[in-house]
């Protein structure tokens, strides 16, 4: 049963990564939804808050910028200082780019959310959501996947993930720290990177490309419209329910990514003809062939369904997410003429 923790309400909350794709949808929710909110960015010499600095105009000096690096635990305990709980989205998540630069793997997501644990322990906070993904599952051995589905380190980038996700219940087990590991799958929407293939399927059309580059096109993955992660996100947050558990966060909806693609065609009003990119295509052990969440536990712990599943919600998301690239303004941020690792 949906728990709520009144003391969540009006609360100070850290969310790290805040200046990427999810973090900064979820950092305007919580806004919106009268919460403090520090938002822990990647210090760089720009001055850029990602995102943020694109955030919606009644956001807009609404939240308080922390400018870190979650490597260091220096500067990740001074950002966590005062804060009630800590949603931890920081992380490197680009599966190619984890192929041949694993090490910086290691150091942004195991050691980036140990620093989060450790601080977090250290200033007894209430709450800490830590950031899993679909990814860890490899390849289904059964669908729909649930929690108790194995782990399968098919990518560097999902092995350091299994790794983070086994530190933070290490933490609830060995010192009671009060974690909920959330488990997003595939998480689409406005402000995506290109790396992504929903985005790369949409920027490649909007520039006027029909013969679109893919990679494999057979793999199903469970698609889940970012407006739904964020409700997931908040919902974890706001109950007291669920500690020490993982918990998936997918729409219960299997597709390829060539009827995706399709699907993208449709609400673009185009036919578009797939073209294999070898460069795209994963290494033959490493490509996660299917994908399907469970997502009962969601609803029995927290109240949460998504409001974008099945095909029909999967065709509402696609379309409210190729409105966003197709706009000009959105679209020169995108580079579809190459590959993004």
């Amino acid at each position: 049963m949906k728990s709520m923790n009144p003391s969540m309400t009006n609360s100070t909350v850290l969310v790290t990564g805040a200046d990427g794709f999810i973090g900064s949808h979820l950092t305007e929710a919580l806004v919106r939804r009268g919460h403090k909110v520090r938002a822990f960015v990647l210090y760089n010499s720009f001055n850029s808050w990602g995102w943020l600095d694109h955030c919606s105009s009644d956001i807009k000096g609404q939240f308080e910028v922390f400018v870190g690096d979650i490597r260091d635990p220096h500067g990740v305990k001074e950002a966590m200082k005062e804060c009630d709980e800590v949603l931890h989205l920081a992380a490197l998540i680009a599966i190619p780019y984890s192929y041949h630069s694993p090490d910086t793997y290691i150091d942004t997501n195991i050691k980036g959310t140990l620093n989060v644990l450790q601080a977090a322990r250290e200033l007894c906070v209430k709450r800490v959501i830590h950031t899993s993904t679909s990814e860890v599952y490899g390849t289904a051995r059964f669908v729909p996947i649930s929690e108790a589905h194995p782990l399968q380190g098919q990518s560097p980038y999902s092995a350091t993930k299994i790794a983070a996700d086994q530190l933070a219940y290490s933490f609830y087990a060995s010192f009671g720290l009060p974690v909920v590991i959330a488990r997003p799958f595939n998480t689409y929407g406005p402000r995506q990177s290109a790396r992504a293939v929903i985005p790369t399927i949409i920027t490649q059309i909007a520039n006027g490309k029909r013969q679109i580059k893919l990679g494999a096109v057979s793999p199903t993955r469970d698609f889940n419209y970012v407006k739904d992660t964020v409700a997931g996100f908040v919902a974890a947050l706001n109950s007291d329910q669920g500690l020490g558990e993982v918990v998936n966060f997918g729409s219960n909806f299997e597709i390829s990514i060539g009827d995706t693609a399709q699907l993208i065609a449709e609400a673009m009003n185009v036919e578009i003809e797939i073209i294999t990119d070898e460069a795209r295509l994963r290494p033959e052990n490493s490509e996660v062939e299917r994908l399907w969440a469970d997502n009962a536990k969601a609803k029995q712990l927290f109240g949460w369904q998504p409001n974008y599943g099945g095909r029909e919600g999967f065709k509402r998301g696609l379309a409210e997410t190729a409105e966003w690239f197709t706009q000009s303004g959105n679209l020169r941020g995108y580079k579809a003429d190459i590959y993004n690792l």
